[in-house]
Protein backbone atom coordinates (compact mmCIF):
# COMPACT_ATOMS: atom_id res chain seq x y z
CA UNK A 1 0.00 0.00 0.00
CA UNK A 2 1.08 3.70 -0.47
CA UNK A 3 -0.33 6.77 0.44
CA UNK A 4 -0.64 9.54 -1.81
CA UNK A 5 -1.03 13.31 0.45
CA UNK A 6 -2.59 16.06 -2.09
CA UNK A 7 -4.68 13.34 -3.55
CA UNK A 8 -6.66 15.68 -5.70
CA UNK A 9 -3.91 18.06 -6.89
CA UNK A 10 -2.13 18.51 -10.28
CA UNK A 11 0.60 15.88 -9.36
CA UNK A 12 -1.13 13.78 -6.33
CA UNK A 13 -4.40 12.94 -8.68
CA UNK A 14 -2.19 11.86 -12.03
CA UNK A 15 0.44 9.67 -8.91
CA UNK A 16 -2.80 7.89 -7.64
CA UNK A 17 -4.36 7.46 -11.75
CA UNK A 18 -0.57 6.24 -12.63
CA UNK A 19 -0.51 3.84 -9.19
CA UNK A 20 -3.51 1.91 -9.67
CA UNK A 21 -3.11 1.78 -13.46
CA UNK A 22 0.03 -0.08 -12.53
CA UNK A 23 -2.09 -2.26 -9.97
CA UNK A 24 -0.71 -0.84 -6.95
CA UNK A 25 -2.90 -0.58 -3.84
CA UNK A 26 -3.45 3.24 -2.91
CA UNK A 27 -4.40 5.30 -0.11
CA UNK A 28 -5.57 8.54 -1.53
CA UNK A 29 -5.14 11.37 1.42
CA UNK A 30 -6.28 14.97 1.29
CA UNK A 31 -8.23 17.53 3.40
CA UNK A 32 -11.79 17.16 1.73
CA UNK A 33 -10.95 13.95 -0.10
CA UNK A 34 -14.45 11.77 -0.96
CA UNK A 35 -14.55 8.74 -2.92
CA UNK A 36 -15.88 10.49 -6.25
CA UNK A 37 -12.43 11.91 -6.41
CA UNK A 38 -10.58 8.54 -6.41
CA UNK A 39 -10.48 5.78 -9.17
CA UNK A 40 -12.96 2.62 -8.34
CA UNK A 41 -10.50 0.57 -5.63
CA UNK A 42 -8.86 3.65 -4.44
CA UNK A 43 -8.83 4.29 -0.37
CA UNK A 44 -9.79 7.48 0.25
CA UNK A 45 -9.29 8.92 3.49
CA UNK A 46 -9.57 12.95 4.89
CA UNK A 47 -6.56 13.82 6.26
CA UNK A 48 -4.90 17.07 7.01
CA UNK A 49 -0.81 17.41 7.16
CA UNK A 50 -1.67 20.66 9.13
CA UNK A 51 -2.66 17.92 11.73
CA UNK A 52 -0.62 15.41 11.98
CA UNK A 53 -2.88 13.72 14.71
CA UNK A 54 -5.22 13.23 11.96
CA UNK A 55 -2.74 11.07 9.76
CA UNK A 56 -2.56 7.56 11.38
CA UNK A 57 -5.81 6.43 9.61
CA UNK A 58 -4.57 7.29 6.09
CA UNK A 59 -1.11 5.58 6.63
CA UNK A 60 -2.46 2.05 8.35
CA UNK A 61 -0.98 -0.59 6.17
CA UNK A 62 0.68 1.22 3.98
CA UNK A 63 4.67 0.40 3.43
CA UNK A 64 5.39 3.83 1.24
CA UNK A 65 4.34 7.39 1.61
CA UNK A 66 4.09 10.14 -1.19
CA UNK A 67 4.43 13.13 0.94
CA UNK A 68 3.69 17.08 -0.03
CA UNK A 69 5.27 20.13 1.61
CA UNK A 70 2.12 21.41 3.67
CA UNK A 71 1.65 22.14 7.43
CA UNK A 72 4.39 23.34 9.86
CA UNK A 73 5.80 19.96 11.50
CA UNK A 74 7.31 17.81 8.69
CA UNK A 75 9.07 15.61 11.97
CA UNK A 76 5.63 15.05 13.81
CA UNK A 77 4.25 13.56 10.10
CA UNK A 78 7.13 11.64 9.38
CA UNK A 79 7.05 10.17 13.18
CA UNK A 80 3.61 8.95 12.55
CA UNK A 81 4.49 7.26 9.30
CA UNK A 82 7.42 5.74 11.05
CA UNK A 83 5.27 4.43 14.01
CA UNK A 84 2.68 3.28 11.08
CA UNK A 85 5.36 1.23 9.48
CA UNK A 86 5.53 3.12 6.47
CA UNK A 87 9.36 2.64 5.41
CA UNK A 88 9.90 4.96 2.59
CA UNK A 89 8.91 8.54 1.72
CA UNK A 90 9.33 10.65 -1.61
CA UNK A 91 8.90 14.10 -0.95
CA UNK A 92 7.62 16.80 -3.65
CA UNK A 93 9.79 19.71 -3.00
CA UNK A 94 10.56 22.56 -4.86
CA UNK A 95 14.08 23.46 -7.09
CA UNK A 96 14.03 27.03 -5.17
CA UNK A 97 15.31 25.14 -1.64
CA UNK A 98 18.31 24.30 -3.94
CA UNK A 99 18.49 27.65 -6.04
CA UNK A 100 17.25 30.02 -3.12
CA UNK A 101 17.40 28.38 0.18
CA UNK A 102 16.20 31.80 1.72
CA UNK A 103 13.15 32.65 -0.12
CA UNK A 104 11.91 28.59 -0.12
CA UNK A 105 12.82 27.45 3.64
CA UNK A 106 9.41 25.68 4.20
CA UNK A 107 10.20 22.84 1.50
CA UNK A 108 13.66 22.62 2.67
CA UNK A 109 12.88 22.44 5.91
CA UNK A 110 10.86 19.29 5.24
CA UNK A 111 13.42 18.04 3.03
CA UNK A 112 16.10 18.25 6.06
CA UNK A 113 13.26 16.19 8.15
CA UNK A 114 13.13 13.64 5.39
CA UNK A 115 16.65 13.06 5.71
CA UNK A 116 16.94 13.03 9.01
CA UNK A 117 13.93 10.39 9.82
CA UNK A 118 15.98 7.33 9.34
CA UNK A 119 13.41 6.33 6.56
CA UNK A 120 14.41 5.40 2.97
CA UNK A 121 13.44 8.48 1.13
CA UNK A 122 13.90 10.23 -2.41
CA UNK A 123 13.60 14.25 -3.00
CA UNK A 124 11.82 15.20 -6.31
CA UNK A 125 12.29 19.04 -6.83
CA UNK A 126 10.07 20.18 -8.86
CA UNK A 127 10.57 23.67 -11.29
CA UNK A 128 7.72 25.17 -12.27
CA UNK A 129 4.68 23.41 -13.51
CA UNK A 130 2.73 23.78 -17.02
CA UNK A 131 -0.81 23.67 -14.44
CA UNK A 132 0.21 27.19 -13.58
CA UNK A 133 -1.27 28.11 -16.81
CA UNK A 134 -4.75 27.32 -15.03
CA UNK A 135 -4.46 30.89 -13.72
CA UNK A 136 -5.17 32.22 -17.34
CA UNK A 137 -7.76 29.53 -18.57
CA UNK A 138 -10.87 31.91 -17.16
CA UNK A 139 -9.25 35.25 -19.17
CA UNK A 140 -8.73 32.89 -22.07
CA UNK A 141 -12.24 31.51 -22.05
CA UNK A 142 -13.83 35.02 -21.69
CA UNK A 143 -11.54 37.30 -23.13
CA UNK A 144 -8.76 35.48 -25.04
CA UNK A 145 -6.01 37.07 -23.36
CA UNK A 146 -3.15 36.45 -20.96
CA UNK A 147 -1.76 38.44 -18.74
CA UNK A 148 1.33 37.79 -16.79
CA UNK A 149 4.93 39.53 -16.00
CA UNK A 150 8.53 38.84 -17.31
CA UNK A 151 7.22 37.78 -20.92
CA UNK A 152 9.87 37.02 -23.00
CA UNK A 153 12.19 35.20 -19.70
CA UNK A 154 12.42 31.24 -20.39
CA UNK A 155 11.76 28.54 -17.84
CA UNK A 156 11.99 24.69 -18.50
CA UNK A 157 8.20 23.95 -16.93
CA UNK A 158 7.19 20.78 -16.50
CA UNK A 159 4.13 18.96 -16.88
CA UNK A 160 3.14 17.49 -13.48
CA UNK A 161 1.75 14.26 -15.04
CA UNK A 162 5.95 13.60 -15.77
CA UNK A 163 6.26 14.41 -11.88
CA UNK A 164 3.98 12.00 -11.01
CA UNK A 165 5.96 9.39 -13.15
CA UNK A 166 8.91 10.09 -11.79
CA UNK A 167 7.03 10.00 -8.33
CA UNK A 168 5.51 6.17 -9.57
CA UNK A 169 9.27 5.20 -10.09
CA UNK A 170 10.81 6.49 -6.91
CA UNK A 171 7.84 4.81 -4.56
CA UNK A 172 8.19 1.33 -6.55
CA UNK A 173 11.85 0.56 -7.08
CA UNK A 174 14.83 0.75 -4.50
CA UNK A 175 16.88 2.20 -7.10
CA UNK A 176 16.68 5.56 -6.33
CA UNK A 177 16.57 6.07 -2.21
CA UNK A 178 18.50 8.69 -1.13
CA UNK A 179 18.27 10.53 -4.33
CA UNK A 180 17.50 14.40 -4.91
CA UNK A 181 16.38 15.15 -8.00
CA UNK A 182 15.53 18.52 -10.35
CA UNK A 183 12.39 18.04 -12.45
CA UNK A 184 11.97 20.35 -15.23
CA UNK A 185 10.38 20.08 -18.85
CA UNK A 186 12.80 19.15 -22.04
CA UNK A 187 12.97 23.26 -23.14
CA UNK A 188 12.47 26.29 -21.68
CA UNK A 189 9.35 28.16 -22.81
CA UNK A 190 8.44 32.14 -21.57
CA UNK A 191 5.16 33.34 -21.04
CA UNK A 192 4.36 34.99 -24.41
CA UNK A 193 5.28 31.48 -25.52
CA UNK A 194 2.91 29.40 -23.45
CA UNK A 195 0.18 31.47 -24.41
CA UNK A 196 1.19 31.37 -28.21
CA UNK A 197 0.76 27.39 -27.48
CA UNK A 198 -2.49 27.79 -26.22
CA UNK A 199 -3.41 29.84 -28.90
CA UNK A 200 -2.56 27.21 -31.43
CA UNK A 201 -4.91 24.51 -29.65
CA UNK A 202 -7.85 26.38 -30.11
CA UNK A 203 -7.36 27.30 -32.98
CA UNK A 204 -7.75 31.49 -32.44
CA UNK A 205 -5.31 34.14 -31.41
CA UNK A 206 -4.83 34.97 -27.86
CA UNK A 207 -3.85 38.29 -26.71
CA UNK A 208 -0.85 38.54 -24.36
CA UNK A 209 0.05 41.46 -22.10
CA UNK A 210 2.96 41.64 -20.13
CA UNK A 211 2.29 43.00 -16.30
CA UNK A 212 4.31 44.88 -14.28
CA UNK A 213 6.52 43.14 -11.53
CA UNK A 214 4.10 45.12 -9.05
CA UNK A 215 0.82 44.44 -10.53
CA UNK A 216 2.04 40.44 -10.41
CA UNK A 217 2.99 40.90 -6.49
CA UNK A 218 -0.41 42.34 -6.02
CA UNK A 219 -1.95 39.59 -7.75
CA UNK A 220 0.22 37.18 -6.17
CA UNK A 221 -0.70 38.76 -2.48
CA UNK A 222 -4.28 37.19 -2.77
CA UNK A 223 -3.18 33.62 -2.26
CA UNK A 224 0.84 33.47 -1.50
CA UNK A 225 3.10 34.43 1.49
CA UNK A 226 5.35 37.38 1.08
CA UNK A 227 8.54 35.28 0.64
CA UNK A 228 7.30 32.99 -1.31
CA UNK A 229 6.08 35.87 -3.72
CA UNK A 230 9.32 37.43 -3.52
CA UNK A 231 11.22 33.91 -4.08
CA UNK A 232 8.75 33.25 -6.90
CA UNK A 233 9.23 36.87 -8.50
CA UNK A 234 12.73 36.47 -8.72
CA UNK A 235 13.05 32.66 -10.26
CA UNK A 236 10.40 34.41 -13.52
CA UNK A 237 12.42 37.70 -13.60
CA UNK A 238 15.84 36.86 -12.81
CA UNK A 239 16.45 33.24 -13.12
CA UNK A 240 19.79 31.91 -12.22
CA UNK A 241 21.40 29.77 -14.79
CA UNK A 242 20.55 26.49 -12.99
CA UNK A 243 16.78 27.96 -12.63
CA UNK A 244 16.86 28.21 -16.97
CA UNK A 245 19.06 24.54 -17.51
CA UNK A 246 17.27 21.56 -18.36
CA UNK A 247 17.66 18.98 -15.64
CA UNK A 248 18.76 15.71 -17.36
CA UNK A 249 16.78 13.84 -14.44
CA UNK A 250 13.30 13.20 -15.02
CA UNK A 251 14.50 11.44 -18.72
CA UNK A 252 17.18 9.67 -16.79
CA UNK A 253 14.71 8.26 -14.82
CA UNK A 254 11.73 8.00 -17.24
CA UNK A 255 13.78 6.64 -20.06
CA UNK A 256 12.21 9.23 -22.11
CA UNK A 257 11.92 13.01 -22.89
CA UNK A 258 9.53 14.99 -20.48
CA UNK A 259 6.76 16.16 -22.20
CA UNK A 260 6.38 19.91 -23.59
CA UNK A 261 4.16 22.60 -22.61
CA UNK A 262 2.38 22.39 -25.85
CA UNK A 263 1.53 18.53 -25.17
CA UNK A 264 -0.09 19.50 -22.06
CA UNK A 265 -2.07 22.60 -23.55
CA UNK A 266 -3.45 19.78 -26.22
CA UNK A 267 -4.51 17.47 -23.67
CA UNK A 268 -6.12 20.72 -21.14
CA UNK A 269 -7.77 22.71 -23.93
CA UNK A 270 -11.20 21.71 -22.89
CA UNK A 271 -9.92 24.27 -19.61
CA UNK A 272 -9.43 27.33 -22.19
CA UNK A 273 -12.27 27.08 -24.18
Amino acid sequence: MIVVTGATGNVGRALVRKLTEAQVPVTAAARRITDADVPPGVRAVAADLADPASLPGAFDGARALFLLVAGENPHGILERAKTAGIRKVVLLSSQGAGTRPEAYRHPGRFEAAVRESGLDWTVLRSGGMATNAFAWAESVRTRRTVAAPFGDIGLPFIDPDDVAAVAVSALTQDSHLGATYTLTGPAPTTPRERAAAIAAVLGEPVHFTEQTRAEAHQLMAQFMPLPVIEGTLAILGEPTESEQRVSPDATRVLGRAPGTFADWAGRNAAAFR
